[in-house]
């Protein structure tokens, strides 16, 4: 189903990494072929304060968190680059990679130095605005990488000399900034059964954060907080309580339709058994947003195990397919919200959470968060206590929702992956707009009855595209204090990747087909784009060098989608 786009720009200057990853455990200096040893790292380079990344959402020149700041806006406070300009909007290097695969990082730039990763967690340091190599380094991958969706990793955490990334093998690594060196390796979980890591962590107050993948292969999910200088393990939050998680029996969802349970059938294969808490799934698959002044975490949960097949697991299935807070310095739990009580369509919550100021219903301003869901809706709460506030207008279709799954097969929409997939969305408070990237996948939902696999996927079933329907996808902007679409552009392939919006009044994306975009922030309008020759399937980031503003992206593709893979960092500037 991908859509492939064109080849390079020849005229086009490309910077090549390592071709090879030699040893384990260490950086690589590999610069352009053996014997030629990488350049001294910049002397711009300096440790990343607490300070600084309490205040990463008014600093222009870098990007210090995966999505822009603590409460993950993906806003830009410059407006060097803008409507009026962005048409002359140039690229200024490619940085191409030893990985061709899936690319779904989020660079961090500190000081004119770029952090980016790439699938099979290799991690690189290069200059900002030449795309020169400092140092590369590829992580010893253990016997066992059961991983969902591709081997992906979304990018890496900062703080003091110090880089965290989460891997495949279900490790946290911390690395020196300057060198790339592993400054210490800890376990995350047992990759045996199931779980796996390709989010960015994020880092607060000597803890390195992580939630985990494998809601699809029977985990039991979690967030837990690592001390950044030992790695040792700090606090757990478990997703599935082992009392509690069958919940409140819910008939409906967050919008009040009915999810025609069998509530009188679950409530009687529940008394029989309840002990599967274990294997409920639950995974956490985007950074969690941080409120520094009440030091809360929020973060959003996955699907439930098995995906489909509901039988083997009564109950509300708490906390799947919700909105949770919890305590920064202990991880003790705040208070959650569910979007779907026992979920069998794959609809988890996973686009990351977004710290904004929202009006409530009788409209004060409050400290609030929103969330765009797999079900087309952005979701506006209460910060304080998790009251939904309100649901926006549905930004895909939604059809016969909510019908069980088949053996033949159920067709709804939307389909499994949204709605609003991982992709984090962008808010920008002049607009009061937040910007989703959404996909619309036509899909069959079909059940069978299936048993604990051990570690092995466990679906339950399958979703099917459906067969001969168009598929699609669109960059929507939401006003959060209506709920109203404010626009919609629709692309020809489903969204997937992330945005970013600036204060110069744009929203860049990019699309399956290569394509990389700049909206106008207030209409939608597309004002630039730059074929970049495969999948643009990434968050874009922004920072500023010696008084010049850029903007990066990671073109790899996806392998969720089967868009066209590649192996690059493109940056431009006017």
């Amino acid at each position: 189903m991908a859509i492939h786009g064109g080849k390079l720009i020849s005229h086009l200057t490309f910077v090549t990494g390592a071709l090879l990853a030699a040893g384990t455990g260490q950086a690589q200096e590999i610069q352009g072929g053996a014997g030629i040893k990488a350049p001294a790292m910049s002397k711009a380079l300096a440790p990343v304060s607490q300070k600084m990344l309490d205040g990463a959402a008014k600093d222009s020149a870098n990007w210090l968190h995966s999505n822009g700041d603590y409460g993950q806006t993906r806003f830009y406070p410059a407006t060097q680059i803008n409507t009026k300009n962005v048409a002359t909007l140039k690229p200024k290097f490619v940085f191409q990679t030893a990985v061709v695969e899936s690319m779904e990082t989020a660079p961090i730039v500190v000081n004119g130095v770029m952090f980016l990763t790439t699938s099979y967690n290799h991690v690189y340091a290069v200059d900002a605005i030449t795309g020169q190599e400092y140092w590369h380094y590829k992580h010893k991958m253990g016997a066992v990488t059961t991983f969902c969706c591709g081997p992906n990793n979304k990018g890496v955490a900062v703080a003091g000399d110090k880089l965290f990334m989460g891997t495949l093998d279900a490790k946290m690594v911390a690395l020196d900034t300057k060198t790339g060196k592993l400054l210490w390796e800890t376990e995350i979980a047992d990759p045996e059964k199931g779980y796996s890591e390709t989010m960015a962590p994020t880092v607060a107050d000597g803890k390195v954060l992580i939630g985990t993948n494998g809601g699809e292969y029977g985990i039991r999910g979690f967030v837990k907080a690592f001390d950044t200088e030992t790695g040792k393990l700090v606090w757990t939050f478990n997703t599935i309580p082992e009392v509690g998680h069958e919940g409140v029996w819910a008939k409906t969802d967050a919008t009040g339709r009915d999810m025609h349970r069998d509530i009188p059938a679950e409530k009687a294969a529940f008394a029989k058994k309840s002990d599967f808490y274990t294997t409920l799934g639950g995974g956490v698959w985007m950074t969690p947003s941080i409120d520094r002044a009440s030091k809360t975490v929020f973060f959003v949960v996955g699907n439930p195990s098995p995906d489909l097949y509901g039988a083997e697991r009564p109950g509300d299935n708490l906390y799947t397919d919700s909105l949770v807070a919890v305590d920064l310095d202990t991880g003790k739990y705040k208070w959650h919200y569910q979007y779907i009580a026992h979920d069998v369509w794959d609809l988890d919550a996973v686009s990351p959470p977004i710290l904004v100021d929202v009006k409530d219903k009788t409209g004060k301003m409050i400290p609030g968060v929103i969330h765009g869901g797999k079900t087309g809706h952005v979701y506006v709460h209460n910060r304080s206590n998790g009251e939904l506030i309100r649901f926006s207008e549905a930004m895909v279709p939604q059809e016969n929702m909510w019908v069980l799954p088949t053996a033949t097969g159920a067709r709804m929409l939307p389909g499994a992956n949204g709605g609003v997939e991982w992709s984090p969305m962008a808010y920008h408070a002049g607009n009061r707009m937040s910007y989703a990237l959404n996909l619309h996948q036509p899909m069959t939902y079909h059940v069978e009855e299936s048993k604990y696999p051990n570690g092995k996927l466990w679906l339950g079933g399958a979703f099917k595209n459906a067969v001969g329907e168009e598929q699609w996808g669109n960059v929507t902007a939401v006003n959060i204090d209506t709920g109203k679409i404010a626009w919609q552009t629709k692309t020809p392939q489903p969204m997937i990747g992330g945005a970013l919006a600036t204060a110069g009044n744009l929203v860049f994306a990019g699309e399956g087909n290569g394509w990389f975009n700049a909206y106008d922030a207030k209409s939608g309008k597309v004002l630039w784009r730059f074929q970049c020759g495969a999948g643009v399937n990434a968050p874009p980031v922004s920072y500023m060098v010696n008084g010049k503003q850029y903007i990066a992206v990671a073109v790899g593709g996806n392998s969720q989608m089967d868009f066209k893979r590649g192996n690059s960092v493109f940056v431009f500037a006017l």
